[in-house]
């Protein structure tokens, strides 16, 4: 199962589930299914998530097992 900080770090950010769907160009509904787990990203979404939160893909996501970073 691939884990994410996503929700905690739009936090952070003052974002909204719309803005950061915005932002890296899908909905607010494929966000929240991401902050949930219930959908991977693509690769392409992954990197535009993490530029959004100025860091690197393997900060924001992990697979289960792994250390977080």
């Amino acid at each position: 199962m691939l884990h994410n900080k996503v929700k905690e770090l739009r936090a952070r950010f003052g974002f909204t589930q719309g803005d950061l769907g915005e932002r890296v160009g899908v909905t607010r509904q494929t966000i929240g299914f991401i902050e949930k787990g219930n959908f991977s990203p693509s690769i392409t979404l992954a990197l535009k998530m993490a530029r959004e939160f100025e860091i690197k893909v393997d900060e924001l996501f992990w697979l289960e097992g792994e250390k977080k970073l």
